[in-house]
């Protein structure tokens, strides 16, 4: 299981702490320093079964900055991917990736026990 964090994530903090409370072991990769690569995030949005919108980070800074939430809906899927690749603060956090499952954000967690 590689889980993707970003460390002054209060929200990635949270899930990180879950994860070591119910002795979840993970292999911790920072979602800047080492950001999804276009493959990867084509692997995962298919094997995840979600919208590729649930991967965009759209409270973050950038993502207002870039006023993506108008320039989204006129991009490709490979466009959209490409996006993403490129700085990982674009991307929703934290992702678990495990064999069977790609978790998007916190709430889903409890997924995870079942």
């Amino acid at each position: 299981m590689i889980f993707f964090w970003y460390p002054k994530c209060s929200t990635c903090q949270k899930a990180k702490k879950w994860l070591d409370t119910n002795d979840i072991k993970y292999e911790l990769r920072d979602i800047v320093l080492n950001n999804p690569k276009e493959d990867e995030l084509k692997k995962w949005i298919k094997e995840s079964g979600l919208d590729i919108k649930k991967f965009f980070n759209t409270s973050g800074m950038l993502y207002k900055q870039m006023n993506l939430k108008n320039k989204l809906p006129n991009m490709s899927f490979d466009e959209k991917v490409k996006l993403l690749s490129s700085n990982g603060m674009l991307v929703k956090r934290p992702i678990i990736v495990s064999k069977n499952k790609i978790l998007v954000g916190f709430k889903d967690y409890d997924n995870l026990l079942k």
